[in-house]
């Protein structure tokens, strides 16, 4: 039976989304390593948090493309957080595989038609974005987390992305 009033834990969930992408952004834009690294582990622990609960709430639906893709942005977070504590250079490795994982997430997240059309199409351009940025990287592009344009040009739309999942899970009575 449905409630008028969001689940605990789609409430654990939004806020979960919002402080991973309030904080990943901020991660991106502050010059000192150490604070970076302690933005981007909240921001990571938060998103994994999050979602790992759309993983479970989407899975009770039957909606399994959706769950899997929570449960793969899981698996590309928890990349992105192993290898934050190395600093910028040194996790390139793992942001490659992290992001990827992101891109594939937001594709299979998205192309069922369970979420509004706009935060789709703001999924799958920062899956895009993503994607580039990793080949690039795999190509032999000296670019980091942070570098501009690419992959920071994903971040706004991953970031649109949650904003909508989270209005998605406090609307009344979803």
């Amino acid at each position: 039976m449905r409630s008028a009033n969001p689940a605990f834990s789609d409430i654990v969930a939004a806020i979960g989304l919002a402080i991973g992408g309030a904080f990943g952004l901020a991660g991106t834009f502050v010059d000192s390593a150490e604070l970076r690294e302690t933005l981007w582990t909240i921001d990571g622990v938060a998103l994994v948090v999050a979602a790992a609960l759309l993983t479970m709430k989407y899975q009770r639906q039957g909606n399994d493309c959706v769950a899997a893709g929570f449960l793969t942005f899981v698996a590309g977070e928890s990349l992105l957080l192993a290898g934050n504590a190395a600093g910028l250079q040194a996790s390139v490795p793992s942001y490659v595989g992290g992001i990827s994982l992101w891109a594939a997430a937001l594709v299979m997240v998205s192309a069922p038609k369970t979420f509004a059309l706009w935060m789709r199409l703001t999924a799958v351009v920062a899956a895009v974005l993503f994607i580039v940025s990793a080949g690039l990287i795999l190509w032999g592009a000296p670019l980091l987390p942070t570098s501009a344009p690419l992959p920071a040009a994903g971040y706004p739309f991953l970031v649109l992305t949650f904003i909508g999942w989270i209005w998605t899970l406090l609307k009344s009575g979803r």
